[in-house]
C-alpha cells in the first residue's frame, strides 16, 4: 500500500514540473516576441511623428504648404517634401558641393576697378557754320557777268567773282574824282577852312566807295586813272568751295541780295547721335574715333565741341558735335559715319584722363588747352578747368565697385545678386537685392548692397533663384526688400579728405575768410574792394605751411596750391567788375575741388550757383550763409541763384 502511494505522489510532481516548464516556455515566447518587435515599433512611431511634422508643398505654387502627403489643389501635381532649414535666413539657401557642381555654379569675389566705356555712335558729316561766307551785293545793280557760274568751284580769298554794273557806284566814283580835284586846287590856298573842308569831302567820298564793296587797291587805282569804271568787281572774302549760286548774269540785285554762299571744307564738323543712356560717359573734350565707308579701313579722330542741351523726344537721343580739321578735303558733307567713344570711368561718373591734369580747356574749342587759366585765342572765352568739366586725373580717381553682368539678376527697376557668405561649413548663398548703375560692357557698376571684397555667384544665379522660388523663400520676383537686404546698404564712399594739423586748419581758414570778402565785394558791385581782397587773399595764400601736413596730405596738396596759385594771379591786377568776373569764376572752380580733400574745421559754407551767369553756361561759387548773394551779377540780380548744398 505504501509502495503505491510513492508511486502516486511521484507521479503528480512531475506532472506539476512539466506544467511548470510548459507554463516557463509560454513565457519566454511572449518575452522574446515582445524584444524582437520593439524597434519595428518604435521605428514605425519614429516615422509616423515624422510624417506627422513633415511640410509637403508645391514645385510649381510654393505658397501651397500641407501637412501630409497628396496633389497640389491647383496644378494636381504631386506635391514634395518642404526643406525644414530654421538654422538659415529667410533669403539663403543652402547647397551642397555635389549640387553646386551639377549647376555648373560659380562664384567671383568682386573688387573696385576702372572699366571702360564704349559708346557707339552714327552720324554724317557737315559744314562747319563757322566757316560759312556769303558774298552779297553792297549796292543795288546789275550783273554783267558772273565768272564763277556753277556750284562745287573751289575759290581763293581775293579771286574774282562777279561784275556788277551800278549807276549808285558811278555815280559814287565821280564824287570821288571831283573831291580829288578839288583837294588839289585848294591845296596852295590861303584858307585853312577851305583847306580842311576839300580834304574832308574826299575821305567822305572815299567811305562811301568802301561802304559799297570798292576794296582800297580798287580805289586806288580809281584816283590814279581819274576814270570812273563802269564795271565793279566782286571778290571773294574767304578761301573754300561754293555751294549755293543765288543769281544769274543779267539779273538786277538790290543792296543785300545773296549772290555766292561759300564753305571751308578744310574744317568740318560731324554730328553724331548719342543715346540718353550713355551720356554721362560723354564730356566736352573726349576723343571720338570715327571712320566713312568712302574709306574703309581708315580711321579720323575729333574732340566733342559741342553736346545738345536737348533730348530728341522720338528718339530719345541728344547731338553732339566734333570739330574734325579736313586739310587734304578727304571728307565731305553728308557722308555717313561710325563713330566710337572709349572712357575710363572712375567713381561718380567721372572720366579718368592723366593727361588732362591741371589742365585748362576752352569749352567752345577743346583743341585750346593750355597748363594755366586764360581765354580763349579763337572765341575769347574764359577756359575752363579739366575737372570742372566732369574729368579727374590718376592721383584723385576713385575706382567704382565692379559686378560681372551676369551675376545681377534684373526684373523692372529691381535687381537681385547671390552672395556666398564666408567661414561657412556647407556653402550658404544669401540673395540681395542691389542698386546697380550703368552697364559698362560686361559690368555693372553697383552703388549699394555689395562691398568690396564679397563673393557673388557669377553663374548658375538664375538656378539659385529658381530653387529659391521653390522653397517658398524670397526670389528675384519679390516685390519687397527684405531685412537681409536693408543690413547691407551701400558701404561709405572712399573719402579723401585729411586730418588737418591745427596750425595749417587756421592758415587755410584765413584763405577762405578773404575769398569770401571778394564774393562779397563782387556781389556789391564794388572791383576796388575785390582788387584789395584779392591782394589780400594772395598774401593769405602765400603763408600757407605745407610742411605742417604729413607725406601723403603734403603731395596731395601740392597740385591743390599750383591750381589756387594760378587763379590767384589770374584775378590780380584787374579793375573791370566783368574780368573779375571771370577770374572769380575759376578760382571758384578750383577751391571747390580743393575742399574735397582740404576742409576746414567749424566753419559754416555754403555751395550756390546760377545757371545764368556768363550767357547761360552757368557757374557756381562759396558763401557764408544761405541767402543769395550773386557775385556774377551783383544789384542786377543779386538773389538769382540757388544753394545746392552745405559744404
Amino acid at each position: 500500500m505504501n509502495h503505491i502511494q510513492d508511486k502516486i505522489a511521484k507521479g503528480a510532481k512531475l506532472a506539476a514540473l512539466m506544467v511548470l516548464c510548459l507554463l516557463a516556455g509560454r513565457l519566454w515566447q511572449k518575452s522574446s516576441q515582445a524584444y524582437t518587435q520593439a524597434p519595428e515599433h518604435m521605428a514605425h512611431n519614429d516615422r509616423a511623428a515624422s510624417q506627422k511634422a513633415q511640410v509637403w508643398t508645391c514645385s510649381m505654387h510654393p505658397q501651397i504648404m500641407l501637412p501630409k502627403p497628396g496633389k497640389c489643389p491647383i496644378c494636381f501635381m504631386d506635391l514634395i517634401p518642404q526643406s525644414n532649414e530654421h538654422e538659415h535666413g529667410p533669403r539663403q539657401l543652402s547647397i551642397s558641393d555635389h549640387a553646386a557642381k551639377l549647376m555648373q555654379l560659380e562664384t567671383v569675389e568682386i573688387g573696385r576697378s576702372f572699366a571702360q566705356a564704349e559708346v557707339r555712335m552714327r552720324g554724317k558729316i557737315d559744314y562747319d557754320e563757322t566757316t560759312v561766307t556769303h558774298i552779297s551785293a553792297w549796292t543795288a545793280g546789275r550783273l554783267d557777268r558772273l565768272y564763277v557760274n556753277y556750284t562745287g568751284i573751289p575759290v581763293q580769298k581775293g579771286e574774282h567773282l562777279a561784275e556788277l554794273y551800278s549807276p549808285e557806284l558811278i555815280s559814287a566814283q565821280e564824287e570821288l574824282l571831283q573831291a580829288l580835284k578839288m583837294q588839289r586846287e585848294l591845296q596852295q590856298s590861303d584858307s585853312e577852312i577851305m583847306r580842311d573842308s576839300a580834304k574832308r569831302t574826299l575821305l567822305a567820298a572815299r567811305e562811301k566807295l568802301r561802304l559799297l564793296g570798292l576794296t582800297p587797291e580798287q580805289t586806288e587805282a580809281l584816283e590814279q586813272s581819274g576814270k570812273p569804271g563802269e564795271l565793279v568787281t566782286i571778290y571773294a572774302t574767304s578761301q573754300g568751295v561754293v555751294i549755293e549760286k543765288k543769281a544769274q548774269e543779267g539779273m538786277y540785285v538790290q543792296t543785300g541780295s545773296r549772290i555766292y554762299t561759300i564753305a571751308d571744307l578744310s574744317r568740318i564738323w560731324v554730328k553724331l547721335d548719342v543715346y540718353e543712356s550713355e551720356l554721362a560717359w560723354v564730356k566736352i573734350g573726349s576723343e571720338v574715333e570715327f571712320s566713312t565707308e568712302a574709306y574703309p579701313g581708315r580711321s579720323y579722330r575729333g574732340k566733342v565741341s559741342f553736346i545738345d542741351p536737348v533730348i530728341n523726344p522720338k528718339t530719345r537721343s541728344a547731338k553732339l558735335r566734333l570739330s574734325v580739321q579736313n586739310q587734304d578735303l578727304s571728307l565731305k558733307p553728308g557722308m555717313f559715319v561710325r563713330a566710337t567713344l572709349r572712357a575710363t570711368v572712375a567713381e561718380n561718373g567721372k572720366i579718368l584722363n592723366p593727361d588732362l591734369k591741371g589742365k585748362w580747356i576752352s569749352p567752345m574749342h577743346p583743341e585750346i588747352v593750355k597748363d594755366e587759366p586764360g581765354s580763349c585765342e579763337v572765341c575769347g572765352m574764359p577756359l575752363r578747368s579739366a575737372e570742372s568739366l566732369g574729368y579727374v586725373n590718376d592721383e584723385e580717381a576713385i575706382p567704382p565697385l565692379l559686378i560681372p553682368r551676369a551675376a545681377a539678376l534684373k526684373t523692372g527697376r529691381r535687381a537681385v545678386a547671390y552672395v556666398q557668405l564666408p567661414d561657412q561649413k556647407t556653402p550658404l548663398y544669401e540673395g540681395r537685392e542691389i542698386t546697380l548703375g550703368p552697364r559698362l560692357g560686361d559690368f555693372y557698376i553697383v552703388e549699394k548692397g555689395l562691398q568690396e571684397g564679397e563673393r557673388v555667384v557669377s553663374r548658375a544665379a538664375f538656378k539659385l533663384d529658381a530653387e529659391m522660388q521653390i522653397q517658398a523663400k524670397p526670389s528675384m520676383m519679390s516685390e519687397h526688400e527684405t531685412h537681409s537686404a536693408k543690413a547691407h546698404t551701400e558701404a561709405e564712399q572712399p573719402s579723401a579728405k585729411f586730418a588737418l594739423p591745427h596750425e595749417f586748419d587756421q592758415q587755410l581758414k584765413e584763405v577762405l575768410l578773404t575769398y569770401l570778402e571778394i564774393q562779397e565785394a563782387l556781389a556789391d558791385d564794388q572791383p576796388e574792394k575785390v582788387k584789395l581782397a584779392g591782394e589780400k587773399f594772395a598774401d593769405k595764400l602765400g603763408k600757407i605751411d605745407s610742411e605742417l601736413l604729413e607725406e601723403k596730405a603734403r603731395q596731395a596738396w601740392l597740385p591743390q596750391l599750383r591750381g589756387l596759385n594760378a587763379a590767384k594771379t589770374a584775378l590780380l591786377g584787374l579793375s573791370s567788375l566783368d574780368k573779375q568776373r571771370e577770374a572769380f569764376q575759376l578760382l571758384s572752380s578750383q577751391l571747390m575741388q580743393t575742399l574735397k580733400q582740404f576742409r576746414p574745421e567749424q566753419l559754416k559754407l555754403y555751395k550756390a550757383s546760377c545757371p545764368m551767369a556768363f550767357d547761360n553756361v552757368g557757374a557756381a561759387w562759396i558763401q557764408k550763409d544761405e541767402k543769395i548773394a550773386n557775385p556774377y551779377f551783383g544789384h542786377m540780380m543779386l538773389r538769382c541763384g540757388d544753394i545746392e548744398h552745405e559744404l
